[in-house]
């Protein structure tokens, strides 16, 4: 029985995954920010620990809780867990950018690079990353976010490259639209960080705080969870797990039309589908 660590837990697609891979067989350490819902989470048979990406020293006690519970025998992560910040470029400040990173990029790094230890002591792992498509195409209002997910895609495919003479595999997953709390997280975020009053971009807010708080799904690609889940297990069962798996008929489309089109072309037509809103 392989132990794994899935983070951000809580909802979606972290929860799905926790609990597809617990019912596969799987030793599944599932994490969560706050306490309540570690507690939760408890409640339902999970074993469950307290980890906040943003935090360095929740990072650094997870880690070292983990190698206390199960010693060297780490087999898989599935880092998940993050959140978007909606908002212009020229609306966000420094320090809105900063916590994007904190709990995107940086806790991820920092969780990653003390797990990947006990995956060298056994020359045996596999390391997931949660991407997303705007981890590969970029849209308008949504700056802080896609620039946490290129980041996340570097730092994956760079990994990937200095684990080649190993057998830990390095994999990113990327999902379109997936049922989750993302929208309503990105409208409170969007809410505390950024003085939309103030912005040329008013307007636009204002079409966008409609949109955000609409309840079910807004686009027509939306999957459940479980699209996730089916890739992540490939990427932890498979002899030759891929770099990159798509998830979403919108992350196919884009992916495709980036490797073809030119910059201007591919700027028109995200310009025309996304008609400069934000999206999930």
């Amino acid at each position: 029985m392989e132990t794994v660590l899935v983070t951000g837990c809580s909802t979606g697609i972290g929860y799905h995954v926790a609990k597809g891979l617990k019912e596969r067989g799987y030793n599944v350490y599932a994490t969560a920010r706050k306490q309540e819902d570690v507690a939760r989470l408890i409640s339902e048979g999970f074993k469950c620990l307290q980890l906040d990406y943003a935090d360095s020293q929740s990072v650094q006690d997870l880690a070292n809780e983990l190698m206390l519970l199960v010693g060297t025998n780490l087999y898989g992560v599935f880092h998940n867990g993050a959140y978007g910040q909606p908002g212009a470029v020229e609306d966000l400040t420094r320090e809105t950018i900063e916590k994007q990173f904190a709990a995107n990029v940086f806790g991820w790094m920092e969780l990653n690079n003390r797990l990947i230890v006990l995956m060298r002591h056994n020359n045996r792992g596999r390391i997931i990353f949660n991407s997303s498509v705007l981890g590969l195409i970029s849209l308008p209002f949504r700056g802080a976010y896609n620039a946490s997910k290129y980041a996340i895609e570097g730092f994956a495919d760079t990994l990937r490259l200095e684990l080649s003479d190993t057998n830990v595999k390095v994999s990113l997953v990327e999902p379109g639209p997936v049922e989750s709390r993302f929208r309503a997280n990105a409208l409170q975020a969007l809410k505390d960080n950024v003085n939309m009053e103030d912005s040329v971009h008013r307007d636009r807010y204002k079409r966008t705080l409609k949109r955000l708080a609409k309840e079910g799904n807004v686009d027509p690609y939306t999957l459940p969870p479980e699209a996730v889940l089916k890739k992540v297990i490939h990427a932890l069962e498979s002899k030759s797990p891929q770099a990159h798996y798509y998830v979403t008929t919108p992350t196919y489309i884009m992916g495709t039309l980036k490797r073809l089109l030119p910059a201007k072309w591919m700027d028109k037509f995200i310009l025309k589908t996304a008609g400069g809103e934000l999206k999930d």
